[in-house]
């Protein structure tokens, strides 16, 4: 069961590649040298991404939960 949470990109992300040195299972890459990206289904919500983003562009956010 995946967790509760995952990490979420903002626009203003600098693409400068932090995210991607810190996550665990590679959830995130960088975008075509613009934005980073996160496999929502891989991240697991650990917020390392969110704690070393100088831009602070990365947020934990509830996952939806279908009924």
């Amino acid at each position: 069961m995946p967790s509760k949470q995952y990490a979420a990109v903002a626009q203003w992300c600098v693409a400068c590649g932090c995210c991607v040195k810190v996550c665990p299972l590679q959830a995130i890459h960088i975008w075509k040298g613009v934005t980073a990206q996160v496999n929502a289904d891989r991240c697991v919500g650990c917020g390392r991404c969110v704690r070393e983003c100088p831009a602070q562009a990365l947020e934990l956010v509830q996952r939806r939960t279908e009924e």
